[in-house]
């Protein structure tokens, strides 16, 4: 019979909780009468987890490379399934109540993420600082950076159907892996959506894997580096207006507020630098199908190209070149001299930086295959 249901599980010396955990995830596919397989992913463990997987009627599949991230997608690798929930082998995690995850994915969804906010609330199943201040605050970062509505992006009981999965083509190794999943469903337009789950104490004894300062800098990172809108182009046009209002205003003030008018001109130049990271990085990215591919893509290297960046550049750079001489040539007053060197300064650092850009840009064309 077709395979409907893989249940994945990561697993490094998990032996006090395995398997009770594979008991649970059989109880379920028995109860409900559905036809699945349960994989662990074993990230190698040396606490006899293998085999008590094997012994409670598990596949367990050895994975080499250490990492959540690792372990999860070597297991789906094996999976026979048209749906896939992945779970902790700690025995947090709800695996009599995976109907509601089933449900979503038989309607339609591709990706069904559990919320554990919105679940039965345990105490000692989450700690203070994850509850209130690590989850949410991620997770709130995530939904701004990729207009999502996931109210806990870091669950580790989700659903996806394998047809999603592949689409999302994941590949980060470590505890990053649970936002890449959600990251990577909404950059390529898949259907989210969201049910309610109990997490529990973890029945293990000995400390969790998940190390909080550590694995939460892992989550931020991945945000900002997914996200280079929010890392560069947002603050860089921000910078660089704010730099530009200033400098505006200090044109027309007298000596005395001269000394600012460095730092302004700094914003300006730094600030725009900060956009043009923003489109390498960007072509970067699409060029190593870290995000997908937009359908004007191949049209981008058509309407900008090596040529005009070249002149444009080549433009800004002699006009700065001018304004320079006519400062030295034409101003007897030095007040006026300093404000049009300056000016003329800054130009030839953008023609510079549009130049080198222009080549730069070219290069990540060369990338493009359509």
């Amino acid at each position: 019979m077709e395979i409907e249901l893989s249940i994945v599980m990561p697993c490094l010396n998990e032996a006090e909780t395995i398997t009770s955990c594979i008991e649970k995830a059989k109880s379920f596919l028995y109860k409900n009468k559905i036809n699945g397989e349960i994989i662990i992913g074993d990230n190698g463990s040396v606490d006899g987890s293998q085999k008590l997987a094997i012994d409670a009627g598990a596949q367990v599949v050895t994975v080499n490379e250490k990492g959540y991230g690792n372990a999860t997608r070597e297991a789906i690798k094996n999976a026979k399934g048209k749906y896939i929930i992945t779970a902790d082998t700690d025995d947090s995690h709800d695996l009599l109540g995976l109907m509601p995850f089933l449900e979503k994915l038989r309607q339609g969804n591709d990706l069904v993420m559990g919320n554990r906010f919105k679940g039965e609330k345990i105490p000692e199943a989450m700690s203070f600082l994850h509850r209130y201040i690590g989850n949410p605050i991620l997770s709130g970062i995530g939904n701004v950076f990729f207009k999502t509505k996931v109210g806990d992006f870091h669950c580790g009981l989700r659903g996806m159907t394998t047809e999603a999965y592949k689409k999302m083509d994941l590949r980060t190794s470590g505890m990053e892996f649970a936002s890449e999943i959600v990251v990577k469903a909404s950059l390529n337009k898949l259907k989210i959506a969201e049910v309610p789950t109990t997490v529990y104490p973890s029945g293990r004894s000995r400390k969790p894997h998940l190390r909080s300062f550590p694995d939460g800098w892992r989550h931020l990172r991945f945000l900002l580096l997914y996200s280079p809108k929010w890392l560069f182009l947002l603050p860089g046009i921000f910078i660089m207006i704010l730099g530009l209002f200033v400098t505006i205003i200090l044109l027309y003030k007298d000596q005395v507020d001269m000394k600012w008018l460095p730092l302004s001109i700094f914003g300006i130049i730094v600030g725009f630098q900060f956009c043009l990271f923003y489109a390498l990085t960007k072509i970067y990215a699409i060029n190593h199908r870290i995000v997908p591919k937009p359908e004007n893509y191949s049209g981008l290297f058509k309407f900008i190209n090596l040529e005009k960046g070249l002149t444009f550049g080549s433009l800004v750079f002699v006009l700065g070149v001018f304004g320079i001489f006519y400062s030295y040539l034409n101003c007897e007053v030095v007040l006026e001299q300093l404000k049009i060197s300056m000016i003329s300064s800054a130009l030839l650092a953008v023609g510079v930086q549009i130049i080198l850009f222009s080549f730069f840009f070219s290069v990540l064309g060369l990338g493009d295959k359509s």
